[in-house]
């Protein structure tokens, strides 16, 4: 096989994948608390020397090849969004990036988010999936005088955490809890009421990433077509000087 067809099909591999990402985005531009996510790539000798360095067996197996372009990690863009005034007592949004609500699942499972947009539920605050809000203490909060003040404000690093669903966060290894999770004390610091965190999703700039990623999927593509008929009449060469 053409060894000039392993990169530009590791190409359409990784814009296919950025497509999907940047799709999602533009899906969550108005998304309450949204962030966007992005994809970083890498080549496949990084992946040869993180396996040497775990003591894994590795192979080189030439200047092209080991030099095809690779998905290296996702991450997610962590900058504030657009903080709207709404007047509703039950909005609630974050001024620190790296700030959290904590929500408790039908499931038992607490997970985290930006979206403050609360409601209320047989006297107690849930999200819009009917999940309770929790304290800093990880108690369901209820709606009464004085409620705003008991609601949970927790500090977590992105990197200590993975996305769940649409909108929320799940720590990566719960065992690490207490040294990753930091319950604030005071959250009249870090919480505004009677307003909302938009989504920090640039449209214009995603339809473009969008525009660039189908590009680069057809220019590959493009390519691999190029290479498929050049070998066609290479071998109809070669049989015709027989």
């Amino acid at each position: 096989m053409n060894q000039g067809l392993y990169p530009l099909a590791a190409a359409m591999v990784n814009q296919i994948n950025r497509v999907d990402v940047v799709s999602n985005n533009l899906a969550n531009a108005n998304t309450i608390g949204f962030k966007e996510e992005g994809l970083a790539e890498g080549t496949f000798n990084h992946y040869l020397e993180k396996a040497k360095q775990e003591g894994k067996k590795s192979e080189y197996i030439n200047e092209l090849t080991n030099k095809v372009p690779k998905i290296d990690q996702s991450y997610v863009d962590a900058t504030q969004g657009a903080i709207v005034n709404t007047g509703n007592e039950l909005d609630f949004s974050l001024k620190d990036a790296q700030t959290f609500f904590a929500v408790l699942t039908q499931n038992g499972d607490v997970q985290y988010t930006r979206d403050g947009s609360f409601k209320n539920l047989d006297g107690f605050l849930v999200d819009s999936n009917g999940n309770n809000v929790l304290s800093a203490d990880g108690e369901p909060i209820g709606v009464e005088e004085g409620f705003a003040q008991a609601i949970g404000v927790f500090k977590i690093d992105y990197e200590n955490l993975q996305k769940y669903g649409n909108n929320n966060y799940k720590l990566k290894d719960q065992a690490q809890l207490d040294a990753q999770v930091q319950a604030m004390e005071n959250n009249e610091t870090f919480v505004m009421q009677g307003s909302l965190e938009y989504s920090n999703v640039n449209g214009v700039l995603s339809m473009v990433q969008l525009i660039e990623a189908q590009r680069g999927m057809e220019l590959a593509q493009k390519g691999i077509t190029g290479i498929d008929d050049l070998n066609q009449k290479v071998i109809q060469k070669l049989g015709e000087s027989r």
